[in-house]
């Protein structure tokens, strides 16, 4: 049930493969891929600094104090409450008004509302590009004056790499190709300072295990990517647990992409990401990424009262308005507790109404076609079955047969049935 986190979660700071990557598999890549072959070769296991060798004054990312002032302010910000968030990010900026921090965080912030939508709402973009290319201007600056800044490189990688991802999403090939690019290259800078913050690995953390996974998944693509540095799958997962346990500011990034990495068919780990989600479930309750995350993962493992409770609360903040809680996740619940009511508690007439409102859920959020709509549609069949309606489950079953790419057992059960019972 949970399934594959799919490209779209690739890389959210260090955001290196997605202009390439992202084309290719839409096989629009002619033009982007050409772009790619500019990229020179980088080495990503450069010699790490001491801490001692770097001046680090006036650097914000490691300061302790920056941190526990912003502490409340991280806090809100993964949970949902972003007008408090952004109220100190804002507070950061007047007083270190050319420093990319401030920028940098406003636009993660921005980002984050972005997510409920699965990244398709396009209300924010104009803002959250304001805000990474103002980071990047202002981080730029400071590398200039100082090339071993490396927490300039860390904000300039991580700007680029938010800028790569959204191009991406939105079909913008070229332009993601070309801030990948830039991402790659401070991204190979800031590796440098990984002694001095956890922070400085989780960009490293991703390349390492993405580029291992591209490689072997897309065998086609491994001419393109010579050009590119290797990667280590191990030592990605390995980085990216160091910075989910210590990180300040990108923790719960690494926790998050840890969840899809572990869960998925390749890493096969569904204990260890639920035990990642439960965490970021009860530290961070109202942001629907990281309940729906937990949802999934404990109706996959058989904790259904878990996910029940889950489901429900998701449901009702949903139906309350409660911001960040959109039809996207909300399709996932109402199908999770159709099942629940179908084959559990055995009250066909309330998951009959789940299974409407996942549909329902999943044409507002612009997916008739996902694997939790044709989940509903054959759930609807067996109950009209099991009512002896035959002409409603053939309905139903003629949809999920259409419509059945996203999942496959449903589709052949629509077609057995459908070849077995012609009109």
């Amino acid at each position: 049930m949970h399934g594959k986190r799919v490209w779209r979660y690739w890389l959210v700071l260090a955001g290196v493969w997605l202009g390439l990557v992202g084309s290719s598999l839409a096989a629009r890549a002619q033009t982007a891929l050409t772009d790619s072959m500019l990229l020179r070769a980088v080495t990503l296991d450069s010699v790490q600094v001491a801490p001692q060798a770097v001046d680090i004054s006036g650097w914000l990312l490691v300061n302790k104090d920056i941190q526990v002032e912003l502490g409340g302010a991280v806090q809100n910000l993964y949970n949902f409450k972003f007008d408090k968030a952004e109220k100190q990010f804002r507070s950061l900026r007047r007083r270190y008004p050319q420093h990319p921090m401030a920028y940098f965080l406003l636009g993660l912030s921005t980002w984050w509302k972005m997510m409920p939508s699965n990244v398709t709402d396009t209300r924010y973009d104009k803002l959250f590009l304001a805000y990474v290319d103002t980071a990047e201007t202002k981080a730029l600056a400071l590398y200039q004056a100082d090339h071993r800044n490396y927490e300039a490189c860390f904000f300039l990688a991580g700007a680029y790499g938010f800028e790569a991802r959204l191009h991406a999403e939105r079909h913008n090939w070229r332009k993601a190709t070309i801030a990948s690019r830039q991402a790659l290259n401070y991204l190979a800078k800031s590796k440098e300072a990984n002694d001095l913050s956890a922070e400085f690995l989780f960009g490293q953390g991703l390349f390492n295990y993405y580029a291992v996974w591209i490689a072997e998944e897309y065998p086609w693509l491994r001419p393109v990517l010579f050009f590119f540095p290797k990667g280590d799958r191990v030592r990605g997962i390995v980085q990216l647990r160091q910075v989910g346990k210590t990180a300040f500011y990108t923790g719960p990034e690494a926790n998050f992409f840890l969840i899809g990495i572990l869960s998925s068919t390749r890493e096969n780990q569904p204990k260890g990401a639920l035990y990642l989600a439960q965490q970021l479930a009860e530290q961070y309750p109202d942001n629907s990424c990281f309940q729906l995350d937990y949802a999934k993962l404990c109706f996959q493992l058989g904790k259904l009262e878990e996910s029940e409770a889950t489901c429900r609360t998701m449901l009702d903040k949903y139906a309350t308005g409660q911001v960040g809680y959109e039809a996207y996740a909300s399709r996932a619940a109402a199908y999770i507790m159709g099942y629940l009511m179908q084959y559990k508690y055995r009250n066909l007439a309330k998951a009959k109404d789940y299974y409407q409102r996942c549909m329902a859920y999943s044409e507002q959020a612009g997916l008739p076609n996902s694997g939790y709509y044709v989940f509903a549609q054959a759930g609807l069949a067996r109950l009209a079955l099991h009512e002896r309606d035959e002409l409603t489950a053939r309905r139903y079953y003629r949809a999920v047969a259409e419509r059945g790419e996203s999942a496959e057992e449903e589709s052949k059960e629509a077609r057995v049935w459908l070849r077995t019972h012609r009109q």
